[in-house]
């Protein structure tokens, strides 16, 4: 593979990694041409990058024309896999006065069919850290409030208080209890199946493991129920789990909920609070949630990651995954150094 890549002579419709040492650095003359440097110069602390499921060098040739717009002629690329069920990716690092927003980086990786994140001071893999997770729609794909009211008959009931909680007309603690309440007499025989067959979102137990093998820590922080939350302890390798305990007497939910509620403020307690019980720092923090109820422990997170998460989730999280599978997480914390 020659030192000097010259984009003219090339076939922009193959892999990158036909173009690119992986996790070897590449500086950027205009878009014409890629050179090989053994040694980045002192950066910016920002980073960005682009994955999806095929990254060809034509999308390198797409990213150039952005930056210049932004009137970035220097930039710095690398292309790099961070787990072997991962796609390669395209990394890069310049420095510029002015920098592409999170939004023009996403809209414009939607516009060339791929995802892209600006990355600031992110968490390394090189080092232990902390990930904590929402569960509903985010460790899984569903919401089991939503899946138990189904099962039992009750589902417009709790839709209907679902409803007026997402216009604003009430907290997360009083929708909480008033959907409780909605399903007081169900039987847990009746969700029993519900709980042993939790659909994982896809992705999730791999980045689990993969984080496990550089001494990460893993909690899941739920406005959920520890019901369901403590049967992912297993399978995801988790270390601490929070969430809502649902009251039960006979083997029949009751209507309630016991003890305090897991709310957005409870969330970003939580990681604080486990940073501190596992000595990590943090700035090797990392939280993910697809709701408004996890934008405070997101913002409090070195890393905030909006997971298949609601418009407002994704405008003001630090960075998206929107399709696809969770493991591509660790393109945000493996761009090379």
């Amino acid at each position: 593979m020659s030192s000097i890549i010259q984009f003219a002579n090339r076939e922009l419709n193959t892999p990158i990694q036909e173009h690119m040492a992986l996790d070897h650095w590449y500086s950027c003359q205009g878009n014409t041409s890629l050179t090989q440097v053994n040694q980045l110069p002192e950066m910016t602390t920002q980073s960005i990058c682009f994955f999806g499921p095929n990254i060809q060098l034509q999308h390198l040739v797409e990213v150039t024309k952005f930056l210049q717009t932004f009137a970035i002629e220097q930039a710095y690329f690398t292309a790099y896999q961070p787990h072997e069920q991962l796609p390669v990716a395209l990394g890069m690092r310049f420095n510029a006065s002015q920098m592409p927003s999170k939004a023009e980086v996403r809209h414009f990786a939607k516009s060339i069919n791929v995802q892209g994140a600006v990355i600031t001071q992110a968490p390394t893999l090189a080092e232990p850290g902390l990930l904590v997770m929402d569960m509903d729609s985010t460790a899984i794909q569903i919401e089991c409030i939503d899946e138990i009211a189904r099962l039992a008959d009750r589902y417009d009931e709790v839709a209907s208080v679902t409803a007026q909680a997402m216009a604003g007309a009430l907290s997360f603690s009083e929708s909480l209890h008033r959907r409780v309440a909605s399903l007081s007499g169900v039987p847990l025989s009746q969700i029993q199946s519900l709980k042993e067959n939790l659909p994982l979102m896809p992705g999730i137990e791999l980045l689990c493991q993969a984080l496990k093998q550089h001494h990460w820590h893993l909690a899941i922080a739920s406005g959920g129920f520890t019901w369901f939350a403590e049967s992912l302890i297993e399978p995801l390798q988790l270390d601490a789990v929070f969430a809502n305990t649902l009251e039960v007497e006979n083997a029949h939910l009751t209507g309630k909920v016991l003890g305090d509620i897991v709310d957005a403020d409870k969330k970003a307690e939580v990681l604080g609070q486990l940073a501190t019980q596992y000595a990590i720092p943090m700035t090797q923090t990392v939280a993910i949630g697809d709701g408004a109820n996890d934008l405070v422990m997101m913002a409090n997170a070195q890393l905030g990651v909006a997971i298949h998460g609601k418009p407002k989730v994704v405008e003001n999280a630090d960075a998206a995954i929107c399709e696809g599978s969770l493991l591509q997480l660790l393109y945000l914390l493996g761009v090379p150094k």
